[in-house]
C-alpha cells in the first residue's frame, strides 16, 4: 500500500500527534485532512470498541457556521428537514439536497442560538454550495470554517470516562442533545451523539491549541477502563446501517433512496431550495432504495468501488460498502437495489473482485 505524501493541502489535525503516538496504521484523507481508518486492525479495533471505550480524531468532519440574522433562514433553505421547532442545545441530523433534490451531504446541524449555526459536515465542499447561496440570495449572515474540531469519545465506557474529565453533568446530556462544558477555562460544546451505535459523545473542541491537553486527560483518566485510540469502524457501521456520503449515497441520490425520508417534511419546510423536486419524488416514491444485504461466503475483499447486483441476469442495483462481520458470522453489507428487488428475502447474486457470490436482502439493519 503506497503511503499519504504529507502537504499543506492535506491538513494534520490538532489531535495527530496523539493518533501518531497510539500506532495509526492507516489514514484516509476527509475534507482534505487526515481521518485514522485502523489501529491495531480493524477487526480487533472493532471488539475493542464493543467493550470499552475509544477517543477518536474526528477533527475532519469540519464545521460550516452560519452566524448572522439570517442564519435560520438559510439553514432552513439547505435543508427539507423542517426546522421551525428545534431550540438551541439540540442537534438535528439533516438531509442538505441541491436544487433537483440531490443529496449534496448529511451532517449534524447544531443550533447554538437562533442566530448561530454549526453544521458538522461528511465528506465535501458544501462550504461552497453554502457560500454560494447566501451571497446569491444577498442574506445578511457570515458563512465561515471555524476553528472547531470535533473529538469523539465511545463504546460503553464513555459515560464514565466523560464523567471523570467533565464532571458528572455530562451523563445528562440526551442523545442528540448537547450541553456547554469547560476544559481548562475553554468552553465547548459536547454533544451526545457519534459514528457509532456503541454510544458516546462528540466534543468539539474550540481551538487547535487544547486538542493535545484534552486527549492526554482523556487518556490519563481511562487507563482502567482500557481506553485506547480508535477510529470510524468499517464493520460496526455497516451492521449499524451508518451510511457513508459519497460510497453509500452521492449527488445523484435523493433522501428518499436513502432512506432518509422520514427526515424531509416536504409539505412544512417551506424555503428549501429542493422542496418542489422532493415533492415529486415523494408523491411517485423512489424507484431505488438503501438496503441492508447478507453476502455469503468467506470474507470478502475491501469494497473500494461499485459491486454489480443481479437478478435473473439482470442488474438490479449495487453494493456500495461491504465487510465480515465477526458477531454475525456473515458478510454485512449496504447497497442500493431497485424496487423490483428490495423486499426482505429477496435473493441475488453480487459481483465480487473474487467472483459471484450469493446474496440476500434483509429487512433491517444488524445493529
Amino acid at each position: 500500500m503506497a503511503m499519504i505524501s504529507p502537504s499543506r493541502r492535506v491538513r494534520r489535525t490538532p489531535f495527530s500527534d496523539g493518533v501518531e503516538a497510539a500506532g495509526v496504521k492507516g489514514y484516509t484523507v476527509y475534507n482534505r485532512m487526515l481521518l485514522p481508518t485502523v489501529f491495531e486492525s480493524v477487526e480487533a479495533d472493532y471488539h475493542h470498541l464493543k467493550r470499552a471505550v475509544q477517543v477518536w480524531d474526528v477533527a475532519c468532519e469540519r464545521q460550516v457556521e452560519l452566524r448572522g440574522p439570517d442564519a435560520g433562514r438559510l439553514m432552513q433553505m439547505l435543508t427539507p428537514r423542517d426546522l421551525r421547532g428545534m431550540l438551541p442545545g439540540q442537534c438535528y441530523y439533516v438531509p442538505i439536497v441541491d436544487e433537483t433534490g440531490g443529496m449534496l451531504n448529511d451532517p449534524v446541524a447544531v443550533k447554538l442560538a437562533e442566530d448561530r449555526w454549526w453544521i458538522s459536515i461528511a465528506d465535501s465542499d458544501l462550504l461552497l454550495w453554502v457560500k454560494g447561496i447566501a451571497n446569491g440570495y444577498r442574506l445578511d449572515v457570515l458563512v465561515d470554517e471555524p476553528d472547531v474540531s470535533p473529538l469523539a469519545v465511545q463504546g460503553p465506557k464513555s459515560d464514565e470516562l466523560m464523567a471523570r474529565v467533565f464532571g458528572d453533568r455530562v451523563r445528562d446530556v440526551r442523545f442528540f442533545r448537547f450541553g456547554m462544558f469547560t476544559f481548562e477555562g475553554r468552553d465547548m460544546a459536547i454533544a451526545r451523539s457519534g459514528y457509532s451505535k456503541q454510544g458516546g459523545f462528540e466534543i468539539y473542541v474550540d481551538g487547535g491549541d487544547i486538542g493535545m491537553p484534552l486527549w492526554n486527560a482523556l487518556m490519563a483518566a481511562g487507563e482502567d477502563l482500557d481506553v485506547r485510540a480508535g477510529c470510524p469502524n468499517l464493520i460496526e457501521r455497516i451492521e449499524s446501517g451508518l451510511l457513508s456520503y459519497g460510497n453509500d449515497m452521492t449527488e445523484d441520490n435523493t433522501p428518499h433512496e436513502c432512506g432518509l425520508g422520514k427526515f424531509c417534511n416536504t409539505h412544512t419546510a417551506i424555503g428549501c431550495i429542493g422542496r418542489d423536486a422532493l415533492l415529486r419524488v415523494a408523491k411517485e416514491g423512489p424507484v431505488q432504495q438503501i438496503r441492508a444485504i447478507d453476502i455469503a461466503g468467506d470474507a470478502v475483499p475491501p469494497c473500494d468501488r461499485i459491486w454489480p447486483c443481479y437478478a435473473d441476469g439482470k442488474r438490479v442495483g449495487q453494493v456500495t460498502s461491504a465487510a465480515w462481520s465477526p458477531d454475525f458470522e456473515t458478510n454485512v453489507a449496504i447497497g442500493m437495489v431497485r424496487l423490483s428487488h428490495w423486499a426482505e428475502g429477496t435473493r441475488l447474486e453480487v459481483e465480487t473482485p473474487n467472483g459471484m457470490r450469493p446474496a440476500m436482502v434483509r429487512e433491517r439493519f444488524w445493529n
